[in-house]
């Protein structure tokens, strides 16, 4: 039987997160610090490699799938396909200065050195802001350049910044956002295509229950309509009635970023009870 192999980051937040959401999927991988491993309960191999090797392994077919950064898929310009976005492992490509440098806008920049191991995503940035500067490629230990006089600013990957600060640089400028994507080789065989068809269809299921919330509520008969209005769920929301007379319990589906304002709505047209439960799995 076929199996569809997929290019993992070997370690780091990345590679912990692609693990943990293939779980969700109800598929388990267990590398033990292996650079190969099989998932027990889905045709799947899974290979662990450097972030930046994945979409050559993809585009020559080694891997059929991956899952990295979007800016590493931009940068290496490789034939592959984003099949997803996958909402995890969210950051930015920025570009930082010293500190103490009385910084204004990417004028700045003008006949100056940036270190960055993005040189691509850079070189195309600066180019539509009309700046020319010089760009230093290096890899690894990038926020060290300014401090030792390699280069006058930087461009690379920020999560939360405190890497920055701890090399006394300060963002000024946000290159590009990046998260995680699914990646695929033009390529795939007909039984490939249906397994990664197979994947694409759990990880939506993953997504949709991540970004929405069950709720249960009661609610007087006579505001009913208003309520369901606020909470059309995926079809409309399921109504029953109450052993006390006027009143229903009213189940339904709000998406994430919404719910705490419907919910404050629902409670001004006299629901109660309110409960707001996470979902496992949400399939449309």
């Amino acid at each position: 039987m076929s199996k569809l192999r997929i290019a993992i980051q070997k370690s780091g937040r990345l590679s912990a997160d692609s693990l943990n959401v293939l779980s969700e999927c109800g598929i388990r991988v267990k590398n033990g610090g292996k650079l190969k491993a099989e998932a027990a309960n889905f045709p799947l191999e899974a290979l662990f490699l450097r972030d930046d090797d994945i979409p050559q392994y993809v585009a020559d077919n080694v891997a059929d799938i991956g899952i990295l950064g979007q800016n590493v898929v931009i940068e290496k310009a490789k034939n592959v396909v984003v099949q997803k976005t996958l909402g995890f492992s969210k950051c930015r490509l920025s570009l930082a200065v010293k500190r103490e440098d009385e910084y204004t806008n990417t004028s700045w920049f003008e006949g100056k050195k940036i270190a960055t191991s993005y040189p691509v995503i850079l070189s195309k940035y600066l180019q539509e802001k009309g700046v020319n500067a010089s760009i230093e490629e290096i890899s690894g230990s990038v926020e060290i350049a300014p401090g030792i006089g390699l280069a006058d600013g930087v461009c690379d990957i920020v999560s939360t910044g405190s890497t920055l600060l701890t090399n006394g640089l300060k963002e000024v400028e946000t290159v590009m956002k990046s998260e995680a994507v699914l990646v695929s080789s033009p390529n795939l065989s007909t039984e490939k295509q249906a397994l990664l068809d197979q994947l694409l269809f759990r990880l939506e299921a993953v997504q949709n229950a991540q970004q929405n919330k069950y709720i249960l509520l009661n609610a007087p008969n006579a505001k009913l309509n208003e309520i369901s209005a606020l909470l059309p769920g995926m079809k409309s929301p399921t109504i029953l009635p109450l052993a006390q007379e006027g009143w229903s319990s009213l189940h339904s589906v709000v998406k994430e970023d919404e719910f705490w304002e419907v919910i404050d709505q629902l409670k001004g047209l006299g629901a109660q009870g309110i409960l707001v439960c996470p979902i496992e799995k949400m399939i449309l």
